[in-house]
């Protein structure tokens, strides 16, 4: 959920960081409450995606105004965005293992076994996210933060400055990671996925923050989105292959198990190659 020009416009020039974290925060709070709202309704993996992806721009927002907050307070609202998140993403594991062995067609008998376990982890994934009470948990981190801005005694800092270090901040630690990456060996999938994370990041950073920076960033957003994607894919076949092994007993005779895992293995491959290539 992005803000208009004319809201953007006003905060470049008249607000502070501090006065404008609510106009971030607001919307992205009330989008998150409406698919939570909606994923006890909609069971489709769209709703759990769009659900996962709206808690990681939370976490990300509050990671870029931390430099402003109390240390503890905003690693433990971070804290509950991820455990929200996870939660949410337990069962969109089964929703990406399901599509790509859905390309395989010497491996489908195993599907509807993945489909019955989704489902089961979906009935878990909608009781946790409703104990934990989230409308109450997203209006308290947004009430909190908001009161320890207004209220800190620290300097006011304009917000074209404070997006300018964050940003700044984001980037430097992004190309610490794909220097790491680039001479990591392909064994090593965590150097891998440290550049992944770091790039949405980036990349969710320049969504909040592009409008009242100087000069465009069109060309850097959509380098971000390629990368993005790549990453993503790879992350995507990682995290089904460990989701296949981890699930070995479940799945004993529902369809060729071994050919799955010998699929994936060669797409990790596939993807690894990709990645290494972009970071060359």
């Amino acid at each position: 959920m992005k803000q208009d020009s004319g809201t953007t416009s006003q905060l470049a020039q008249d607000a502070s960081a501090q006065q404008a974290f609510a106009s971030y925060a607001r919307p992205l709070i009330g989008e998150a409450i409406e698919l939570v709202e909606a994923v006890h309704q909609d069971p489709s993996p769209e709703a759990l995606h769009e659900l996962r992806v709206s808690l990681r721009r939370l976490r990300s927002l509050w990671w870029a105004f931390a430099p402003l907050l109390d240390e503890g307070e905003n690693a433990r609202q971070r804290a509950v965005y991820q455990f929200l998140a996870s939660a949410a993403g337990k069962t969109r594991d089964w929703d990406i293992l399901i599509e790509l062995l859905a390309r395989h067609s010497g491996v489908r008998e195993l599907i509807p076994r993945l489909e019955e376990a989704r489902g089961e982890t979906l009935a878990v994934s909608r009781q946790t996210l409703l104990n934990a009470d989230v409308k109450h948990l997203l209006r308290d981190a947004f009430t909190r933060t908001t009161a320890e801005l207004n209220t800190a005694h620290a300097p006011r800092i304009a917000l074209r400055q404070f997006a300018f270090k964050r940003v700044s901040a984001s980037k430097r630690s992004m190309k610490k990671r794909v220097k790491r990456a680039s001479r990591a060996k392909r064994s090593d999938y965590a150097a891998f996925h440290d550049v992944r994370k770091a790039g949405k990041k980036l990349r969710y950073l320049f969504e909040f923050f592009g409008p009242v920076l100087k000069g465009g960033q069109k060309r850097t957003l959509k380098r971000l989105k390629r990368i993005q994607k790549c990453f993503g894919e790879l992350n995507d076949t990682v995290a089904s292959e460990a989701l296949l092994r981890d699930n070995a007993a479940l799945l004993a005779g529902a369809g060729d198990f071994d050919g799955a895992l010998q699929w994936l293995d060669k797409e990790r491959k596939r993807h690894l190659r990709v990645v290494a290539g972009l970071l060359r």
